[in-house]
């Protein structure tokens, strides 16, 4: 019984590092901020600065309501103070005669309703101003210490509207700012959120752009692929506005004699470049209008939109049997030629459909009678 191999055990790490550069840019990576998110941010962003500002016109109204309330305290105290100057006036009579006394004893009466009416006012504030002593209320009281109430009122109330009026300036100054840098920063996240919606656009519309040229061309030369020539092929066919004035169009249909030898004997990078090569040669030997395509592996076809006679499609298969042979040379394979069907429409292949076949087939007939040629669809006949 043949031994046991021996085996090596490697340890397996219970937990892979990850390096902390990989690490940041895959948590970079989760949380990169889109469109949507900026534009989350700013609407969160403009609920907060819509809640503050209905908080600071709420303060600004009760500012504003206590500058009325110390407005009508401060009218109380000039009409209470008006009443005072009446009783001093009487006061100051020299007759003491019974009228006199009538009208001093009125003017008292009347002080007294307005220092109750103050004392109302004072009383019912929500704010902790000083209160007036009840010996000033009687109309008997010392006109001294009404006085002297009066103008202690006068003082604190003034005071206290001066102080509401300045917090009403100063909160509506801060309101505006507010509302400045709130706009500039809405403005600024919208804009940056716009210019990443349309990058996004943009980089969504090249990759687009990509995968519908990836799908139409082939890969390694670059050239349109089998599907892009038969699109071609019924759109110049079907629609007499792309065709030119004869109304024929033709294919050419190229066949690599000897390159799966390449590919054996010298590899598929030399297989590749010299299907590159002979590629640029195809394209620079026809017109703009005509198409080159690969067809597959080393078969590749030409769709002449505009030509007159046989003898023209003859002409452009000599030239491409001529690049071929010239990639030939210069890659030094020297192994590689061409074989060309040629097959026209509508005469005289008249479905435009079978025009590839037809070409394939006038092909084939070109490599089973000597290689290195080309020949017509109607000489099968």
């Amino acid at each position: 019984m043949a031994p046991e191999a021996s085996k090596t055990t490697i340890p397996i790490p219970e937990r892979i590092r990850t390096p902390r550069t990989a690490r940041g840019r895959a948590f970079a990576s989760r949380f990169r901020l889109g469109p949507a998110a900026i534009a989350a941010a700013a609407l969160v962003c403009l609920l907060i600065g819509l809640l503050y500002l209905a908080l600071q016109i709420r303060t600004i109204l009760s500012d504003q309501l206590k500058q009325e309330y110390a407005g009508l305290v401060l009218d109380a105290v000039e009409r209470a103070d008006s009443a005072r100057s009446q009783v001093g006036i009487w006061q100051q009579l020299p007759d003491a005669t019974q009228a006199r006394a009538a009208g001093y004893r009125l003017a008292r009466n009347e002080l007294a309703q307005h220092l109750a009416t103050l004392a109302a006012l004072v009383n019912a504030s929500p704010a902790a101003a000083p209160r007036l002593p009840s010996s000033a209320l009687t109309p008997g009281a010392d006109l001294r210490e009404t006085d002297a109430v009066l103008s202690t009122v006068s003082a604190w109330w003034r005071a206290q509207r001066d102080a509401d009026s300045a917090d009403v300036h100063e909160r509506i100054a801060h309101v505006a700012r507010t509302l400045i840098a709130s706009a500039a920063l809405l403005f600024c996240m919208l804009i940056t959120a716009l210019g990443m919606y349309a990058k996004r656009n943009r980089l969504l519309a090249g990759q687009s752009h990509r995968f519908e040229w990836a799908a139409l061309h082939d890969a390694m030369t670059g050239l349109p692929n089998r599907r892009t020539l038969f699109a071609t092929l019924e759109t110049a066919a079907t629609n007499p506005s792309a065709r030119a004035a004869h109304g024929k169009i033709a294919v050419l249909y190229i066949d690599l004699d000897g390159f799966k030898q390449v590919n054996d004997s010298l590899g598929h990078r030399v297989g590749d470049e010299f299907l590159i090569a002979v590629s640029k040669r195809f394209r620079e030997s026809v017109r703009k209008a005509d198409v080159v395509a690969r067809i597959g592996g080393d078969e590749f076809a030409i769709l002449v939109r505009e030509f007159s006679t046989n003898a023209e499609l003859g002409e452009i298969a000599r030239r491409l049997i001529a690049c071929v042979v010239r990639t030939d040379k210069e890659i030094g394979v020297g192994r590689v030629r061409a074989s060309i069907g040629i097959a026209s429409f509508p005469e005289p292949v008249d479905d435009y459909r079978r025009l590839v076949a037809a070409a394939d087939e006038a092909m084939y007939r070109v490599k089973r009678s000597g290689k290195n040629s080309y020949a017509f669809a109607d000489e099968a006949n």
